[in-house]
Order: structure tokens, then sequence, then C-alpha cells
């Protein structure tokens, strides 16, 4: 007869079905949420960081990306389309800046919730053998239980410790220590997550903003957008809610070595915020080179500095006009500059007649003049000899067409069609002028200086420098501080009602950074086991 070994074994169990997509999604959030993974993602943030320190940043200097695009060709077109000259925008830079927020929120809490209940915990019981320990003592002692139990606590003030009956009538003490280096190293972490909330935080809510202001008594007023000349808001920022303060720049002073070499540079300033706004009080301060100014949650930098030529121009019929405008620097050692000062005939409303008699005033400003030849150079940054060497143009300024243009520059497109040509040139120095075809007289009156300030908004500055030093700290106290346990067990050595004389065990053991326990052992064992000093 034949049996069916299957109907006659034991019914055979079969495991359930796991939803595959179910799995991979517990797998993978199992990976993500791992020490290893934020650590991963914190290296791969950092590497992902060098594009925006190695190539020019679009919010930084447009102008610097679109040379840069031009120079690179089909290499610098690819970077663009991949947003390496808007990495901190861009959508693969967010991705793991998220990742790193998600990875470190997934390890912290449970790692935090492990620790709280190991701290609620008691020591570990006492091993059963401590001379299978790597540290172990023992030796006999002339006292009673108690008396060595007692003088244990005393020595081990500052420990965890728990007292317990052993099964044999003797007595054994659990001993730990060194809990602050998990405290450390979770301080640090939840820090690190701290300085990635607060920096996010930052990019939302912060703004910066550059100014130029001649340093003759204007002013800037944090109004708005439109007194800036180059403006980035944060993503939650629309330029309508700025903290408001003014700031007028009296004078500006610069001391330089006698080769040339840049030695200090200070902006006397007069400042109101807040109340002062109401009252019209004003505040001086000295603003110098990474000494800013903070008012009303704002700092004020001084970034750069440079000249700025005075023109009046004379017309035929006895009118003037008279124009002050910054020119840029364009070489640093001698500070160089060049510059365009643009004007529109006074009284003139026709706009056909407006384009046959605008006047533009281009060339180069040196604050030291060197002549080599006709060519105007400058020998020192200071300004201790200025002139000007200009040309005249006259003609259509494009003023009215509708698109933007440098100030610093005329439209060469206007030059190029005939529609702006030269009528003069020269080379003038203070009160010098010259006259054109038409009677109009131009003269070069003085030179002023400017400055370029900088005005930074972030309210998570605060959070993020305390971050940081809880971030110091903890990376401190993880790297300092050793995870010791220690065990002893005093036994009664004699039987029955002799209790005079204990052997005492000793063991350690070291949860982490061995190096130099085997040393605090045996201190420790000297003064438990021996009773004195080793």
């Amino acid at each position: 007869m034949t049996v069916d070994s299957r109907a006659a074994g034991p019914a055979q169990q079969v495991p359930p079905r796991v939803n595959p997509l179910l799995a991979f999604l517990r797998n993978t959030w199992r990976g993500l949420v791992s020490m290893r993974t934020a650590l991963v993602l914190l290296f791969l943030l950092a590497l992902a960081a060098l594009p925006g320190a190695l190539l020019p940043q679009r919010s930084l200097n447009a102008p610097k990306v679109t040379e840069f695009i031009a120079e690179h060709g089909w290499w610098g077109r690819l970077l663009d389309r991949l947003q390496f000259y808007d990495v901190y925008a861009s959508v693969w830079f967010s991705a793991i800046y998220l990742l790193l927020f998600v990875s470190l929120m997934g390890c912290l809490v449970p790692r935090t919730l492990d620790y709280a209940r190991s701290l609620r915990a008691a020591p570990v019981l006492t091993p059963r053998n401590l001379s299978r320990l790597p540290h172990h003592s023992t030796a006999t002692m002339d006292a009673g239980v108690a008396e060595v139990m007692a003088a244990a606590h005393r020595r081990l003030r500052g420990w965890r410790r728990v007292e317990r009956a052993e099964p044999d009538g003797g007595r054994s003490i659990s001993a730990e220590r060194g809990y602050l280096r998990e405290t450390g190293n979770l301080l640090f972490h939840f820090a690190m997550l701290g300085l990635v909330v607060a920096l996010a935080l930052g990019k939302m809510f912060n703004y910066e903003g550059q100014v130029i202001v001649l340093a003759d008594g204007s002013e800037f007023c944090n109004a708005g957008t439109l007194g800036y000349d180059s403006f980035r808001p944060g993503l939650r920022v629309d330029g309508t809610d700025l903290n408001p303060f003014c700031v007028r720049v009296d004078g500006f002073s610069a001391r330089y070595l006698p080769n040339g070499q840049a030695e200090s540079f200070r902006a006397d300033l007069r400042y109101q915020s807040g109340a002062d706004l109401e009252t019209g009080t004003w505040r001086p301060y000295p603003l110098a080179v990474n000494d800013p100014l903070r008012t009303a949650g704002d700092r004020i930098y001084l970034l750069g500095h440079g000249y700025a030529p005075t023109f009046t121009v004379t017309f035929p019929d006895g009118t003037s006009r008279t124009s002050t405008i910054q020119w840029r620097t364009v070489d640093q050692r001698t500070m160089l500059a060049e510059g365009a000062t643009k004007l529109d005939r006074p009284g003139v409303s026709d706009p056909a007649e407006r384009r046959r008699t605008g006047l533009a005033i281009t060339g180069l400003l040196a604050p030291t003049a060197v002549f080599r030849g006709a060519l105007l150079d400058s020998g020192f940054p200071d300004l201790r000899n200025p002139a000007v060497a200009v040309d005249v143009l006259r003609g259509d300024l494009g003023l009215d067409a509708g698109r933007g243009q440098s100030i610093f520059s005329v439209d060469q497109s206007l030059v190029d069609s005939g529609r702006l040509s030269r009528v003069a040139r020269a080379n003038l120095k203070p009160g010098q002028e010259i006259t054109l075809d038409d009677g109009t007289r131009v003269r070069f009156d003085r030179v002023e200086r400017w400055v370029a300030l900088q005005v930074s908004h972030d309210p998570t500055q605060g959070w993020v420098l305390a971050f940081a030093l809880l971030l110091i700290a903890g990376l401190g106290v993880s790297l300092t501080v050793k995870r010791r346990r220690l065990w002893i067990r005093a036994t009664p050595a004699g039987a029955g009602a002799d209790q005079s004389r204990t052997v005492v065990e000793v063991g350690g053991l070291a949860r982490t950074d061995r190096a130099g326990y085997g040393e605090q052992f045996e201190r420790l064992s000297a003064e438990l086991v021996r009773g004195r000093e080793p």
C-alpha cells in the first residue's frame, strides 16, 4: 500500500507573500535613515557646493556667466543646462539638501529614543566570571563586605552604579561612565541638522543688495529695491517690507603705502534707524573693511570705492547742467577709471531735438595723472593730481529707446550707425574746459569719491552661529569622553561567622577607545583591591 508522505507528515506553513513595492520602500527607507547614508549625503553636499565656488554664478555676476559661456562654447552651454551657474538654486543641490535633512531626522530620532531608554536602565549585571574580561584583578582584604562596598561607592563617585546581592552571600557593584560621549555625538548631529535648517530658512528670508553712494553727504535709505544698484532677495522676500534705515556718507579716506599698496579704508557714515527716523537724529559710525555697521537687523559692509568726475556743460543759450556720476575702476593697482557722463540739453521737450543734442563725455580718469606721450595713465591710486582724457559725443544717447544700458559706457551701435558722433577730444585737469563747434563749453570741475556698500539681512545668522558652536562642542565631547564599565564583586572569605576577610574581584571593559584604559584600570584596582595608590 502506498502512503502519501505529504499527507502523513506535518502540515507545511507557506510564508505570507510580501508586496514587492512595500518591501522596496521599506528597504529604501532603512537605507536612507542610516548614519552611513547621512555621512555620504553630507560629503555629496560639500562636493556639490564646489561648482558654486569655482564657476561664476548668475545670481552674483550674470555678465560674467555670459562671458564664460561664450568663451567655452558647447561645454559652457552644457554646464548652463545642468544648472552649474545656479548651483544653490539647482534641482540636484536642493535634492541632496532635502535628502540629508530626511536622513538625519530618520536616524537621529530612533537613536535618541534608544539613548533615553539606556539612560533610564540600570547598569548591566555583573558577569559570572570576571576573569574572562580584558582587565581583571583579585585580592583578599582584611575588611567586611559592607566596608568594601562602602569604600567602592566612595571611590566610584560620579559613575552610574548599582549594588546587587549575589547568590553566595556576597555583594557586587555594576558601574558605568562615559554616557556624555553619546550625548556629545547626538548633540553634534542635532546641531548639524539645526545648521541645515537654519541655512535653508536663511535662504528663504534673507536679502542682499549693493549700492554706490557718493561720499559728499549723499544718502541711501533702505525703503525699497529701487534704491539698490543690484538686489538679491530670498525666496520669501518681495522687497516691500525691508527694514527701514538711512545712511549718509560724509566722506571717505584711504591710506596707501609708498608703493601704492592699500593700507586702510574708512568711510565716515551717519545713520538713523528705529526711533531716530522719527526724530531725525543721525549717529556717526566709521565704516571700515570687515567692520560692518549693524542696525535695524541689517549689516552694512564697505565693499569698495572709486572716483566720480564732476562736469559742467554750459550751452550757447547760457543754460548749464552739472553732473557727477561714478566711473568704473579698471585698474585696482592705480585706480585708473573709465566711464561715461550723459546729459540732455535742458529745456528741450521735442524728442527729435533731444536725440540731436544729447551729449556724452566718455574716457579715462586718473587720480594721479601720468602722461606717456599723449596717453593718460595713473601712477598712484590716491587722489593727488587728477586728470581726465575724454571724448565728447553728440547725438542720440538712446535714453528713450526703452531698453537698459550701462551707465559706464555708451551704446556702441549708436556710434557705429552715426547717430552718435565725436565732436571733441581733450585731456583736462580740474578747472579746464573745452569749447565745442557750436559754442557749448565742457568744464572738468573736480573729482568726488564714491563708496560701494552692501546691505545684508539674515534673520537666522544668530541661529547659525549657535548651532555651529554646539556642533563644535558636541564633537569635542564625543572625541574626549570615553565609555567605561567596571564591576566589583565582594565575597566573604571565611566560612560561617567569620566575616572579617573578603575576596574582592574587579573587572573592567572599555566600550570605546580601549587605548589608555589599562592604566586607568590599574589605578582603580589599586585603590579598590589593594586599598592604596599604585
